[in-house]
C-alpha cells in the first residue's frame, strides 16, 4: 500500500482518535489521474479499484492497472476527436463503468469533466449545452436521452461532436430477454470490456473506437489550479448555476472518504449509491476513495429496489455504505433482518436532513450508528460526524477541520448558540481552500454574491450546540430537497408556466414521509380552465413529459391568488407555513405509481 492520501496532508488527532486538525498541501503540477491513480497502478497494478455489476449479469473486476490501461487509451480516442486541455465536456453516462475511463482520460488531456443526469430534458439539455458553451458530448444509449440530445442539438450552436457509448443494458433489459440473450455472462470479464458497439447517425462510436485506440498516453502539462470538474447547481432566482471546481477539489474528498466515510484501504468495499450525473458520485465512486487506495462497488441499475442493494451487500460483502436518508428509509419498509448485512461496520447519509426517529431505527435494526454529513455541488464534506466522534440524533456533526467554517448572522458576525445562521467557510482568493469551487462559471455576478467579505456564504442555514455540533435549518433560496435530489422551483415553474391552463404558479416542498419533502405546486388556472382531478392528472402528465421525473409536482393545489410582496414577489414561506399548519396534503398527493 503506497499510503499516498500522507503524501498531501498534515493530520492532528486527539486522546479519542478524532481528527482535529486537518491541511491539504500538494505540488504545483499535480493531477489525480497520473499522481493518484497511475502511481498506484504503477507500483501495485492488481490493487483492487472498482467491482462493477449490472442486473443483466455482467460483472467487472478493475484493479488500478487496469483504470490506468483504459483510460490512457481512451484519452488517446479523446485526443484524436481534438478534446484538449480547457475543453468542457458533458458526459451523461448513468453508472456505466465507461464513467471511469472517460473522467480520468478528462483529467489527463486537462479538459474538464461536466457530469449531467440521464433525466434531462430537452429544454434542460438547451440550457446546459449554451450557458457552458458545449462542444463534445459523451452520452449513454440507454434510455432516451440520446434522443433527447438530437433533438437539442439544432438549438446548440456550439455542439460540435456527439460520442455514444454502448452502455449494455444498464439495468434496462427485461429479465426474460437476459436470461435468452446470455449477454451477461458473454461480457463480463475482461474480454467483454467495451464489446459491445453503439450505432446513431452522426454520433461517434465510443467502446469501437477505444478499443482501437493505442495504449500507451504520454503524461500531459496540466496544474492542480486548473479546471478539472464543473457540475450544475439548482437554485430558485434563475436557471442552475455552474459550480468550477479545480485539481485541488479531489483532494478536498479526503475529508468525505476518509474522515466522514470511513472507507477501509485493504479488505474493505465502499459503495455509495449515486448516478454520475450528481455530484455524491464523484463524493463517494472515485475522488477520496482513490486517494485512499480503496475498492468501490458499482451497481449500474435503471430504477432503485432495496431488495436488490441489501443482496448486493451480502454478495460482495460490503463494509461501508453511503446513501441519502430516503434510501434508509425504503431499507426500512423491507424486511431488512432477512439479509445479512453482517459485512457492514459503517453507514453515513447525506443529501437531505437526517430525522431523529430514521437515525434511531436504523441503530436499533441494523446495530449501525447513522453518521450524518454535509455538503454542496459547491464543496466537498465540509460538516459530518467524523470516526471517534459520538453523533447526536438530527445533528449534522461538526466542521471537519480543513476548513474554517462558522455560522454567521445577516451582519457577518458568528451566531451565539443555538441561534441560527447561514454555514459560511472562510475564503481567502489567494490560498482558497482546496475543494471550494473556483467561481459560478461565466457568471461573476452570481459568484461575488456568494464569495465576499472572505467567507464562502453557502446559503444553507444552521444553528450550533453548546458542543458544537451543526443543526441543518434549511435553505434560505427555497431549493428543494426530495429523495436526495437538490430541486429548483424556478426550473419547475417555468415548465408549468408552458401549459396553457397555467396563468401563475409557485413551486414548494412539502413533508413527505418517504422523500424528506415533495414537490408540491401552487397554481392559478387561466380563465376557461376548471380546477379537480383530471386538470391535475392533465398537469402532472404534461411535466412528466415536460420535465425530469423527480421534478415532478406530486402535490398540487388550485388558488385564486398567490401571495406577493409589494413589488410582486412570489411569497413561498407564506405557502410553506400554511403546508405546516396542516393543509391538506396528504388527500391531494398524486398515485404513487406517478414519478415512482
Amino acid at each position: 500500500m503506497r499510503n499516498i492520501n500522507q503524501k498531501y496532508t498534515d493530520e492532528v488527532y486527539d486522546d479519542n482518535g478524532v481528527l482535529v486538525e486537518f491541511t491539504v498541501h500538494c505540488p504545483e503540477d499535480y493531477n489525480f489521474a497520473y499522481d493518484v491513480v497511475d502511481d498506484i497502478a504503477t507500483a501495485e497494478p492488481d490493487r483492487p479499484a472498482m467491482i462493477w455489476c449490472n442486473p443483466e449479469g455482467e460483472e467487472h473486476r478493475f484493479s488500478f492497472g487496469d483504470l490506468k490501461y483504459w483510460s490512457d487509451k481512451t484519452a488517446n480516442f479523446l485526443m484524436q476527436q481534438g478534446i484538449g486541455k480547457g475543453d468542457l465536456v458533458m458526459v451523461i453516462l448513468r453508472r456505466h463503468y465507461q464513467f471511469w475511463f472517460v473522467a480520468l482520460a478528462l483529467n489527463k488531456l486537462g479538459a474538464v469533466i461536466v457530469p449531467a443526469t440521464f433525466m434531462l430534458k430537452e429544454h434542460d439539455l438547451v440550457y446546459r449545452l449554451n450557458s457552458a458553451g458545449i462542444e463534445t458530448l459523451i452520452c449513454t444509449d440507454v434510455g432516451t436521452i440520446a434522443q433527447t440530445v438530437d433533438d437539442a442539438q439544432p438549438l446548440c450552436p456550439t455542439l460540435k461532436r456527439r460520442i455514444l457509448v454502448n452502455g449494455g443494458g444498464g439495468g434496462t433489459t427485461p429479465s426474460d430477454k437476459t436470461d435468452n440473450l446470455g449477454l451477461g455472462s458473454i461480457l463480463s470479464g475482461p474480454d467483454g470490456l467495451c464489446q459491445l458497439p453503439a450505432k446513431r447517425p452522426d454520433w461517434v462510436d465510443f467502446n469501437s473506437s477505444v478499443r482501437a485506440a493505442p495504449e500507451h498516453f504520454s503524461r500531459q502539462s496540466t496544474k492542480a489550479k486548473d479546471p478539472m470538474i464543473m457540475y450544475f447547481s439548482s437554485g430558485t432566482s434563475g436557471n442552475p448555476k455552474m459550480a468550477l471546481h479545480d485539481g485541488l477539489y479531489s483532494l478536498g474528498h479526503l475529508g468525505t472518504a476518509k474522515h466522514w466515510q470511513n472507507v477501509r484501504s485493504d479488505g474493505g468495499l465502499h459503495l455509495t449509491i449515486a448516478d454520475t450525473g450528481w455530484g455524491k458520485a464523484v463524493w463517494g465512486k472515485l475522488y477520496g476513495q482513490f486517494l485512499m487506495e480503496a475498492c468501490v462497488l458499482t451497481y449500474d441499475f435503471d430504477r432503485f429496489a432495496p431488495e436488490d442493494i441489501m443482496a448486493l451487500i451480502k454478495r460482495y460483502r460490503v463494509t461501508t455504505l453511503c446513501c441519502p436518508p430516503t434510501m434508509y428509509r425504503m431499507f426500512l419498509q423491507g424486511d431488512v433482518s432477512s439479509y445479512d448485512l453482517s459485512s457492514l461496520g459503517y453507514s453515513v447519509c447525506a443529501g437531505e436532513a437526517l430525522n431523529p426517529d430514521l437515525f434511531e431505527a436504523w441503530r436499533e435494526l441494523t446495530g449501525l450508528t447513522l453518521m450524518d454529513g454535509f455538503g454542496q455541488t459547491e464543496t466537498p464534506l465540509t460538516v459530518g460526524n467524523m470516526p471517534g466522534m459520538t453523533p447526536k440524533p438530527g445533528s449534522m456533526g461538526k466542521p471537519i477541520p480543513l476548513y474554517n467554517t462558522k455560522i454567521l448572522d445577516e451582519n457577518g458576525q458568528e451566531c451565539d448558540t443555538g441561534k441560527s445562521g447561514e454555514i459560511c467557510i472562510a475564503y481567502d482568493p489567494a490560498a482558497r481552500p482546496p475543494g471550494i469551487m473556483i467561481e459560478y462559471y461565466r457568471d461573476p455576478e452570481k459568484t461575488a454574491a456568494a464569495i465576499y467579505d472572505g467567507w464562502y456564504h453557502s446559503g444553507d442555514m444552521a444553528w450550533r450546540d453548546e458542543d458544537g455540533y451543526f443543526y441543518f435549518v434549511g435553505r434560505n433560496d427555497d431549493v428543494i430537497k426530495s429523495s436526495g435530489y437538490r430541486i429548483s422551483p424556478f426550473e419547475v415553474e417555468s415548465v408549468l408556466l408552458t401549459h396553457p391552463a397555467v396563468r401563475e404558479c409557485a413551486v414548494t416542498g412539502v413533508p413527505d414521509e418517504l422523500r424528506g419533502k415533495a414537490v408540491k405546486a401552487t397554481v392559478v388556472l387561466a380563465p376557461g380552465h376548471a380546477a379537480g382531478t383530471e386538470m391535475t392528472s392533465e398537469l402532472q402528465a404534461f411535466m412528466k413529459r415536460q420535465t425530469a421525473p423527480y421534478k415532478c409536482p406530486r402535490v398540487i393545489d388550485y388558488v385564486e391568488t398567490l401571495p406577493k410582496t409589494v413589488n410582486g414577489k412570489v411569497r413561498r414561506a407564506v405557502i410553506r407555513a400554511v403546508d405546516e399548519q396542516g393543509a391538506e396534503a396528504a388527500s391531494r398527493r398524486a398515485p404513487e405509481e406517478f414519478g415512482g
